[in-house]
This record gives C-alpha cells, sequence and structure tokens, in this order.
C-alpha cells in the first residue's frame, strides 16, 4: 500500500470515531480488548493472595522506609495499609485506611453471616 491509501484509510477511521459519542468508543475499545485472542484475555490472572503480596511489599518497604512509607498486609482482612511515618521518631503520620476503618471491617467480617432477614 502506498502512503496516500494509509492516509485516506486514517482519515476515514478517524471520521468514524468522531461521529461515536465517548461512549461508544469506550463500548468498541473494550469490545476488542476483551475478545479471545486479545492481548488483555490472554494475560489476565486471578487477583493474587495475601501471601503471594508478602515478598513484594517487603522489598518495596525496603526502597520506601527511607522516604518515611511503609506498607502492610492486613493479617486479617487481607488488605494492603499503608502508614506515613516519621523517620527520626518512628511515629505514624498517616495511615490509610485509618485504624478505625479497619476495626470496623474486622467486626463486620466477624458478623457477616448473623444477619438474618426476618422478613420474607
Amino acid at each position: 500500500m502506498n502512503s496516500s491509501s494509509i492516509d485516506a484509510i486514517n482519515l476515514a477511521q478517524t471520521t468514524q470515531l468522531n461521529m461515536l459519542s465517548p461512549r461508544q468508543r469506550l463500548d468498541d475499545a473494550l469490545e476488542v480488548l476483551s475478545a479471545p485472542g486479545s492481548q488483555l484475555s490472554e494475560n489476565q490472572q486471578a487477583e493474587p493472595t495475601a501471601g503471594e503480596l508478602v515478598e513484594p511489599i517487603q522489598r518495596i518497604n525496603e526502597v520506601m522506609r527511607e522516604r518515611g512509607i511503609e506498607f502492610e498486609i492486613s493479617e486479617d482482612l487481607s488488605r494492603v495499609i499503608t502508614r506515613v511515618v516519621d523517620r527520626d521518631s518512628g511515629d505514624v503520620i498517616r495511615q490509610i485506611p485509618a485504624e478505625e476503618v479497619i476495626r470496623i471491617a474486622e467486626q463486620l467480617q466477624e458478623m457477616r453471616g448473623r444477619f438474618i432477614s426476618l422478613e420474607a
């Protein structure tokens, strides 16, 4: 194909895309990505378990500790906890999620299955 043919094809494709709404363009892109044989569908993996994250988080902590940032996996919730720590004193300046949120999530986890709907 010569360059003028390629330019004409690109112009036609661009014109087609401009006629679509943003939602239609997004739907088309997602359809292409999730199609069998696409790179995304071939490389999709299950979400990593907490055990699989321990070593990578330790390596990240080694690098980030000097900047006052630490990561930890909550044993009960299997969530990553991020802390900004004062390097000199070791005091926690900020934690995400907050300690209160973690306690609430743990209590909700314990209560899961105890709620019974009495109304049918």
